[in-house]
């Protein structure tokens, strides 16, 4: 975080200074922000943030001995360290993180581009941050950080020396991209496809799009909207950035977007393509697997061109990129059996996709193992949404299905209606006990896909067949 002083933050919080030590309200503090003790740093700033299942205002011992010099608390503890007491934690991150931005924009050097979409969010996000971490200092996400507290602690992480900020957006109700872009005030906003993640929270596809769409209306007059030339509902967007005075840039695989793809192959090694900006065409070579993170990459390329990044530059920075992110299309085991554990998120879009990467990698003479668990958060369309994901697998001819947990046990019986009766579809109630099963199933030459959402669990179950498989 940028240097302040007590005063000035208890002022942009709201809040009430109970000093400690030597401390004075001039007292300047410029360490770390976060709400986890356990990476608290020297100097750092903890947010006793109340949890479901705990609290934090327990671990400010634990973050002081760890370094804190400052605590934001709901209530004072009885711990040896300054704290500034504010009605509500969440609320004050979001209001320092307004102000830090804010002052470092000030300087005149800070461009802040935000990202949404119902997937891929995390992908481009890593993608764009290695494009762009060559041309100054850039601050991204760790992980998914793209929350009410994810996306204020990745803002609070700004210096005066930052260049970009890339801020992940991700909402699971209406209003919650719109609160959190409204933080920043984004330069460029990447809208990447609206898909079936978190319909259930918003209610359906329509309200999904209406949400995904928060971020175009937040982006600053002047600015620039990203959008998926490819994806009619994004497609939608660009009346609204019209109304805001919003420039767009297409991405997509058409003709008419700006920045495209085209000649796409698909191996085990990654993906190749032609990529095409502004009439000039070079060949990338993705090593991130899968053919449904083009469109990611077109996004990224897309955004970092308009920043000022060449085509040559931005290409070449995207191919030393060999993982977007752990638990993602992530290649573990050996050339023997490879795993491919892609469990962090699942989406029925996503699902699909790494299916039909699964199907196009595989060479003659390889067996192709899909292992499911349940996708989260579909509320009223999960029951369809399993049955098309298990429908899918046999269409594609996945050889060995095997679904996981009791939620994902439609998956399995649609995949028996399907016309997979012979073996080919198997169910475990738990991931142990398909671990077992595959200890002894899988054999040389098999491609596997571990794939779930976090909840499921599935990505320890992928991490503990590639190390078997090693």
């Amino acid at each position: 975080m940028i240097a302040l002083t007590l005063s000035e933050i208890a002022a942009v919080l709201g809040g009430t200074i109970h000093l400690h030590g030597s401390d004075t309200p001039d007292t300047v503090v410029s360490g770390i922000v976060d709400t986890d003790s356990r990476v608290m740093e020297p100097g750092g700033v903890f947010a006793a943030k109340p949890g479901e299942t705990t609290d934090g205002h327990l671990f400010v011992g634990r973050a002081v001995e760890a370094g804190a010099v400052l605590a934001i608390v709901e209530h004072v503890v009885e711990e040896p360290v300054t704290q500034i007491v504010v009605p509500d934690v969440v609320t004050a991150l979001a209001d320092l993180a307004r102000d830090v931005v804010a002052r470092v924009r000030a300087l005149g050097r800070l461009r802040v581009v935000g990202i949404t979409g119902s997937n891929g969010k995390t992908t481009t996000k890593n993608m764009l941050a290695r494009i762009l971490q060559d041309e100054g200092e850039t601050i991204a996400p760790r992980g998914s950080y793209n929350n009410e507290v994810g996306a204020p602690l990745t803002m609070l992480r700004v210096t005066d020396d930052t260049t970009y900020l890339v801020s992940e957006f991700g909402a699971a109700a209406p209003g919650e991209i719109a609160k959190l872009a409204g933080l920043v005030t984004p330069d460029v906003g990447i809208v990447l496809m609206v898909g079936m993640a978190h319909a259930g929270g918003f209610g359906g596809i329509e309200a999904t799009t209406a949400a995904k769409s928060e971020l175009v209306r937040a982006v600053a007059p002047g600015g620039l909207a990203v959008l998926n030339a490819d994806d009619g509902r994004v497609v939608s967007m660009a009346a609204i950035a019209a109304e805001g005075g919003v420039e767009v840039r297409w991405f997509g695989q058409g003709e008419t977007a700006d920045v495209r793809a085209s000649d796409v192959e698909v191996t085990a090694s990654g993906t190749r393509m032609t990529v095409t900006a502004d009439g000039v065409g070079i060949p990338l070579h993705l090593r991130v697997l899968g053919a449904h993170h083009v469109g990611n990459a077109l996004a990224a390329i897309a955004a970092a061109t308009a920043l000022g990044v060449s085509l040559d530059d931005a290409v070449a920075r995207l191919e030393t990129l060999e993982l977007a992110e752990r638990w993602r299309m992530q290649p573990l085991g050996s050339d023997r059996v490879r795993i491919i554990n892609d469990a962090y998120n699942a989406s029925p879009d996503s699902m699909a996709a790494a299916l039909r990467t699964l199907a196009q990698i595989a060479a003659p003479g390889e067996r192709t193992v899909a292992v499911l668990g349940a996708m989260s958060e579909l509320g009223e369309y999960a029951g369809e949404e399993h049955d098309r994901i298990g429908e899918l697998a046999v269409r594609l001819r996945i050889q060995r299905i095997v679904i996981v947990g009791a939620e994902a046990r439609r998956m399995f019986l649609a995949a028996v209606g399907e016309g997979s009766w012979d073996g080919e579809a198997v169910f475990f109630g738990t991931a142990d006990e398909a671990y077992e099963y595959l200890i002894g199933e899988l054999r040389d030459g098999d491609r596997v896909l571990v794939k779930s959402s976090n909840s499921a669990g599935l990505r320890f179950l992928g991490d503990r067949l590639g190390e078997s498989f090693s």
